[in-house]
């Protein structure tokens, strides 16, 4: 029989995040087993914890480890379940985990998944060094800060490389479940998974779920300065040089500081600034696509498109018919 170990936290977690994926690899289980008339379950589900005791969350629900980290010597795949809240603190509440993932990857050759701002954990394993990695989009700039050596990849909702698995974040848990599923129990049990519990399956990207705010968790004045430029006069034909000047930096200096201080270049930053400006025209005017592509700085549809559908994963479109609700209502 193989083993399944999902974590439970110490401190700061959202429950759902441990139990829907425990409890759709139960059904996954229990399924498994009727199709192919086995006599038993083929895999061993536990709850994780550093201890016996029931970890508490939010002040109100309790989550019962069924297992330690001191009683499961060897393990076929670690679920690493989400933090939440002050990271360095839940970090360093749930250092004694670190030690036990590594053995489990190095000695025993487990697989690893981890959801949404699990990642971190996972991440500081130094399992992830070198690899590639989704978490939640609203953690991106502060996992780039902490670990460089990782390949992020912030539109991705599942990232495998090399038996380590990622996720991105909130209730795309679930999908990723689903995907882990399929890996481990077969395509016909994740799909009879998805329809029983109604989730979308094969979702792939989170990107058409990012709300771009800027990037400004450093600590660079000028670099600030001259994104807030950016944010004010995104529907102009903007130059890097004029921004560079309007900082009072160089050209080459610019380029690295800026790149340094939000992870982007300039010119990627311009293009996020646009298409999220676009977003929200799409989601709440009557606009044309055209109308709103030229109020927005762009003059070339095709370009327009293009840069669109790469940071949203859908076209200008596509994304309009989803979420522009008097669109949806006049369709009714």
């Amino acid at each position: 029989m193989k083993h399944i170990s999902v974590l439970v936290p110490a401190g700061s977690s959202i429950v759902d995040t441990i139990i829907a994926p425990y409890n759709l690899l139960k059904m996954a289980n229990t399924y498994y087993k009727r199709l192919n008339k086995l006599k038993t379950v083929a895999f061993q589900v536990d709850l994780v914890g550093l201890s016996e005791e029931p970890v508490v969350y939010q002040g109100l629900f309790s989550v019962q480890p069924t297992a330690t980290i001191h009683e499961v010597l060897n393990t076929d795949l670690i679920i690493v379940s989400p933090l939440s809240g002050d990271m360095e603190k839940e970090l360093f509440n749930n250092r004694e985990f670190v030690p036990w993932i590594r053995k489990q990857r190095i000695e025993n050759d487990a697989e690893i998944a981890s959801l949404c701002k699990g990642a971190f954990l996972l991440a500081e394993t130094g399992l992830l060094n070198g690899k590639s990695c989704a978490t939640h989009w609203t953690a991106h700039e502060q996992f780039q800060r902490r670990y460089p050596a990782v390949h992020l990849m912030p539109e991705k909702i599942i990232c495998e490389d090399n038996g380590i698995y990622s996720s991105g974040g909130a209730y795309s848990i679930l999908n990723f479940t689903l995907y882990l599923i399929e890996r481990y129990f077969g395509r016909e049990v994740a799909i009879w998974c998805s329809k029983l519990s109604e989730i979308e399956f094969d979702r792939v990207s989170q990107s058409e779920f990012i709300i771009f705010s800027g990037q400004k968790g450093h600590t660079d004045e000028s670099i600030k300065k001259a994104q807030h430029y950016i944010e004010n006069n995104y529907q102009q034909k903007l130059s890097i040089s004029k921004i560079a000047e309007k900082v009072n930096m160089n050209g080459r200096s610019f380029l690295r500081r800026f790149k340094k201080a939000t992870a982007n270049t300039p010119l990627e930053y311009i293009q996020r600034v646009k298409i999220e400006a676009a977003k929200k025209k799409l989601e709440s005017s009557t606009d044309t696509i055209l109308e709103v592509m030229y109020g927005v700085g762009y003059i070339d549809e095709k370009a327009f498109r293009t840069t669109f559908r790469k940071y949203c994963g859908l076209s200008p479109k596509a994304y309009r018919n989803k979420y522009n609700r008097e669109l949806a209502f006049s369709q009714l």
